[in-house]
C-alpha cells in the first residue's frame, strides 16, 4: 500500500485550519487556490464579505518545500503535528508565494522590528497547497459546543462578545464587561490565547478573570472562551477578523475599546470609518466604549469623555505598566487591580515565594488565634488590606 507524503505544521496552522473547517471565519472556509488569494489580496473581500488577506497554507521548512514541489493534483497528503498525524488534504494545486507581499498584506508592513513580522516570517514558505482537507483539533469543538449550552441554559436572544487579553485583569476591564452584561443576556468573553510566551501564562489569566465572574458578577451571565488568536489576527486589520468570529460563534454584538488594536493604534480616522464601513457587511454590531481612567478628585472609574478634570488627574490602565508591577512580584493598587485578582495572580506567578509562611502570616496578619493553614492567596489577600489600613498614614 502506498503511503501518503507528509506536511508538517505547526499548532498555530492546525488551530487555524481547524477554526476555517469549522465555519467560524466564514464566508472563508477553505483554503484558497491562487487565483482566488490574488483576487482577495487585492480587492480585500471574498464573495462579498471583507477579508483582509488570502487564506492559504504555506508551511516552512527544508523537507515541506521538497513535498511541496513533488505534489500533483490528487495527490492525498497526511497534514503532521508533533509527530502526529492531525488530518489529510487532498492536493487541487500548489503556487508560488511572495513572503514579502504576504507579510505587507496582514501587517501593513513587512519590517522585521514589527514583533507579529518577525513571527510570521519564520513560518512562512514559499510555496502554498490548497484542496479540501480534514483535521482534528478538540478545542474549536468543544468551544462551540459550550457557547451553544449555554446559549439553550439561558435562553439568551442579545448575545454580546469581546475579545480580551486581561494581561493583566484589571479594574477598567471589570467597567467594560458591567457595561456588556447591563446591555446583554449573554456575554462571550473570548480570552486570549497566544502562541507566544509573552506576558502572563493563560492559565493565570483565566484563573484571574473567573475569579472576578465568579465572585462578582450575576450567574450564567458571562462565558470565558480560550480564543488561540494565531497570526490572521494579529496584524492591522484584526478588527475585520474579530468580528467574523464573533458572528460566527453566534454572537449578536462585539464590544471594543477604543485602544483597540484595530482602531487607535493604526487607523488616522479617515481610516477608521473604512473600517467600520467594512464591518457593516459583517452583520454584527459593533460597539466601541471610551477609555476608562481613574480620576483622583471624581474618586472613581471615569470615562475620558464624561469627566471634567485634567489629564494630570487620571490615573491610567495601561497594561505594561500594571504587568512591570505584578512581574517585579509588586501588588498593584486596588484601584488598578481588584485585590482578589492580584492575590490570585501573585500567588500563581510566585509560588513558594516565602520561607515559613505560615509564621510570617501569624507574625503580621491579625486573626482569629486560631491556627490555621492559610494559603499564599490568603496571605496577599491580608497583606493588601494591611496597606488599605489609613488610620497611621
Amino acid at each position: 500500500m502506498k503511503k501518503n507524503k507528509s506536511l508538517h505544521i505547526d499548532t498555530e496552522a492546525l488551530s487555524t485550519l481547524a477554526l476555517v473547517k469549522a465555519g467560524l471565519i466564514s464566508p472563508v472556509e477553505g483554503l484558497m487556490n491562487e487565483a482566488e488569494a490574488r483576487e482577495v489580496d487585492e480587492s480585500k473581500f471574498y464573495k462579498g464579505v471583507p477579508f483582509p488577506f488570502s487564506f492559504i497554507l504555506s508551511p516552512t521548512g527544508k523537507r515541506n518545500k521538497e513535498v511541496l514541489q513533488s505534489l500533483k493534483k490528487g495527490d492525498i497528503v497526511d497534514l503532521v503535528n508533533y509527530d502526529k498525524k492531525v488530518g489529510e488534504l487532498i492536493v487541487n494545486e500548489t503556487f508560488p508565494v511572495d513572503i514579502q507581499k504576504r507579510l505587507h498584506n496582514i501587517y501593513g508592513t513587512n519590517d522585521l522590528s514589527h514583533p507579529g513580522v518577525k513571527n510570521t516570517m519564520a513560518r512562512l514558505g514559499e510555496i502554498a497547497v490548497s484542496g479540501e482537507y480534514t483535521v482534528e483539533y478538540p478545542l474549536i469543538t468543544d468551544n462551540t459546543k459550550r457557547i451553544q449550552n449555554m446559549i439553550t441554559k439561558t435562553g439568551a436572544k442579545h448575545i454580546s462578545s469581546m475579545m480580551l487579553a486581561a494581561n493583566p485583569f484589571n479594574r477598567a476591564h471589570e467597567r467594560m464587561i458591567r457595561q456588556a452584561i447591563s446591555d446583554a443576556d449573554l456575554l462571550v468573553i473570548f480570552l486570549r490565547k497566544p502562541f507566544t510566551s509573552e506576558g502572563l501564562r493563560y492559565d493565570i489569566r483565566y484563573n484571574s478573570l473567573n475569579t472576578f465572574i465568579d465572585n462578582f458578577l450575576p450567574r450564567n451571565k458571562v462565558i470565558i472562551i480560550p480564543f488561540e488568536n494565531s497570526y490572521i489576527f494579529a496584524g492591522f486589520n484584526e478588527l475585520i477578523l474579530d468580528a467574523l468570529l464573533a458572528k460566527n460563534y453566534g454572537c449578536n454584538q462585539l464590544v471594543i475599546g477604543k485602544n483597540h488594536g484595530g482602531l487607535g493604534l493604526y487607523y488616522d480616522k479617515n481610516r477608521l470609518s473604512t473600517v467600520f464601513d467594512l464591518c457593516r457587511n459583517i452583520d454584527i454590531d459593533i460597539k466601541t466604549v471610551d477609555e476608562y481612567v481613574y480620576c483622583d478628585t471624581c474618586k472613581t472609574l471615569v470615562s475620558t469623555q464624561t469627566c471634567p478634570h485634567g489629564q494630570h488627574h487620571h490615573v491610567h490602565y495601561h497594561s505594561e505598566s500594571i504587568m512591570k508591577l505584578i512581574q517585579s512580584g509588586v501588588i498593584p493598587p486596588p484601584i488598578l487591580v481588584r485585590k482578589e485578582v492580584s492575590a490570585n495572580i501573585l500567588a500563581a506567578l510566585f509560588p513558594e515565594r516565602f520561607d515559613n509562611l505560615q509564621e510570617l502570616y501569624y507574625s503580621l496578619m491579625p486573626g482569629s488565634g486560631l491556627l490555621e493553614q492559610q494559603s499564599e492567596e490568603q496571605f496577599y489577600m491580608k497583606l493588601i488590606q494591611l496597606y488599605q489600613t489609613s488610620s497611621l498614614t
